[in-house]
């Protein structure tokens, strides 16, 4: 099968190919379609099935930089694993944040219902591998939600247990040792907003990024707190994290339950949690897996060969 696709003479090829039409090699290899791009044109071979979602695809980027938005590698890799899944037309999910080039929207069914939930929920617990989305969507809606002045302050926590390194073990000051360790949700807010904002806000106290110890003590009002790698969160952890919501507040517990680095026989805090609070009108409870992985598709495959050789141990 071939189609023919005619772009606008306005339309920019460099931002829709990518550099070294990097984006079209990767429709190429990932559908298996040959593409070849002369003047305004674009010609696209294979079977019908393939071409039909390269066109799908090419349709939703050109839709992107249509309306303005930076095209990336990894939204457009994005596209061609949840070439199956179609966002609503209104855009109902997207998220808005302060970058104004920039929405985020779910990538996969199991993404939409996490922003759902948590958009529906005074709580919400997530759990899910890594690449899913976990803290990324969380601090997004935060960081929305601060922007719409629908909340005061983001707060922005973990427990300091770390693939078997406690926070204590690591050289240098509290501000030096805290930093390393808390960089993903630096990562998350660097994506939404410039440094310049994130660093007033953070100066300000608007925006908190500690260690769970931290939170000992006080209520959050007013605020979105997000709790990020819990499984590692003790019984007495997550209570005391529990009870720190306020008026006004909403609160996002994260993490995944198959990669828990606490001492061998203690239970997770986030473990627990889920299985006394379940019934409790109010509470989200969302389980992401390895199709709502959306980082590089090898991410993927890692999780699943990981997770067959502990099935056989």
């Amino acid at each position: 099968m071939e189609v023919n696709i005619q772009l606008n003479p306005a339309e920019k090829q460099l931002e829709l190919f990518g550099s070294g039409d990097n984006y079209l090699r990767l429709l190429r290899q990932s559908l298996d379609v040959q593409i070849t791009a002369r003047q305004n044109k674009l010609k696209i071979t294979g079977t019908e099935e393939h071409v039909g979602k390269a066109v799908d695809i090419l349709n939703k980027m050109r839709k992107q930089l249509h309306k303005g938005h930076v095209l990336t590698a990894e939204e457009v890799a994005s596209f061609i694993r949840r070439q199956d899944f179609d966002p609503p037309a209104n855009d109902s999910d997207a998220i808005s944040v302060f970058s104004h080039k920039k929405l985020i929207k779910p990538s996969t069914k199991g993404q939409q219902k996490y922003i759902q939930t948590m958009l529906s929920n005074d709580l919400t617990f997530c759990i899910g591998p890594a690449g899913t989305g976990k803290t990324y969507l969380a601090v997004a809606i935060a960081v929305s939600m601060l922007r719409k002045k629908q909340i005061r302050r983001i707060v922005l926590a973990r427990p300091a247990v770390e693939a078997g390194e406690k926070l204590g073990f690591l050289p240098g000051d509290l501000q030096a040792k805290v930093n390393p360790y808390l960089r993903p949700l630096f990562d998350a807010l660097e994506d939404m907003m410039d440094f310049t904002q994130m660093k007033k806000f953070i100066g300000l106290d608007i925006i908190e990024i500690i260690p769970l110890a931290f939170m000992r003590g006080r209520t959050l009002n007013e605020a979105v707190i997000i709790c990020d790698e819990a499984q590692n969160t003790s019984a007495l952890q997550m209570l005391m994290v529990l009870t720190r919501l306020g008026h006004g507040s909403k609160m996002i517990i994260t993490g995944d339950i198959t990669q828990i680095d606490l001492e061998r026989g203690q239970k997770s805090g986030m473990v627990e949690a889920i299985e006394t609070l379940r019934r409790i009108k109010g509470i989200g409870y969302v389980e992401l897996n390895r199709s709502d992985i959306v980082r590089h598709k090898l991410v993927q495959k890692i999780v699943q060969a990981y997770k067959k050789r502990q099935s056989a141990d």
